[in-house]
């Protein structure tokens, strides 16, 4: 079965409300975003990372080992309409299956920047979940 490292910035994180979908496959750590990301929550619901040519930020978030079966079959349909599958790149250069905000959502209302927050967690006022 074939797996791809999963970054996930919000409620798909450990303690989060969509992270059942993945909490059975291995968490490869704490990681981060390579600084050319904006960050916004949409409509306080949920984050949304978009890449940006200047002015981008480095995000936290966790990565875990998925199978693509279950990103089809089980981490994809948990995900809000206004996010879409995309590969972004990490702090160290390497790459990463994560969900980004769709061009489509870009004008929404709805929209915060909150990149010069601390990821979901900060803005949200949660604690980080522990191992």
């Amino acid at each position: 079965m074939t797996s791809v490292p999963l970054f996930v910035n919000g409620e798909g994180m450990r303690g989060g409300s969509v992270h059942h979908s993945i909490a059975e496959h291995p968490f490869l750590g704490a990681a981060h975003t390579a600084p050319i990301y904006r960050f916004y929550s949409v409509g306080d619901r949920f984050p949304a990372l978009r890449a940006v040519a200047e002015g981008g930020v480095s995000v936290v978030g966790e990565l875990y080992d998925v199978p693509l079966d279950t990103l089809r079959e089980r981490f994809i349909p948990a995900e809000p309409d206004e996010l879409e599958l995309s590969v972004i790149q990490l702090d160290d250069g390497s790459s990463a299956v994560a969900v980004v905000l769709r061009e489509a959502y870009l004008d929404s209302p709805e929209l915060i920047d909150i990149s010069d927050r601390d990821g979901w967690r900060s803005y949200r006022g949660t604690p980080a979940a522990t191992a």
